[in-house]
C-alpha cells in the first residue's frame, strides 16, 4: 500500500499541497478499509488515524519530491543558456 501513496504523490506532484492534504485523508481510510485498525490492539482508533495521516502524507511527500525534482530538471533544460 505504501507504493500506492508514492504513486499518488507522483501523479499529483504538480499540486503538491492538495496531494499532501488528500494523502493525509485517504491513507487512514485505506487502512481502515483494509482492516488494519481492527487488528491493532492496545491503541485507540484516533491515534491510529492520526498516525496513518502522518505516514500517508510522508509517503506521498516522497512522490511529490520526486515529481518536483523532475520538474525542476526539465525547467533547467528548457531555460535558454545565459549569454556571457
Amino acid at each position: 500500500m505504501i507504493p500506492t501513496m508514492i504513486l499518488f504523490g507522483l501523479v499529483l506532484g504538480w499540486w503538491w499541497r492538495t496531494a499532501l492534504i488528500a494523502a493525509a485523508v485517504v491513507w487512514p481510510l485505506m487502512l481502515w478499509q483494509a482492516g488494519i485498525f481492527d487488528a491493532a490492539e492496545g491503541t485507540t482508533p484516533l491515534g491510529l488515524a492520526v498516525g496513518g495521516a502522518l505516514l500517508g502524507a510522508a509517503n506521498a511527500g516522497v512522490g511529490v519530491a520526486i515529481d518536483q525534482a523532475i520538474l525542476k530538471g526539465v525547467r533547467r533544460l528548457r531555460r535558454p543558456a545565459a549569454s556571457s
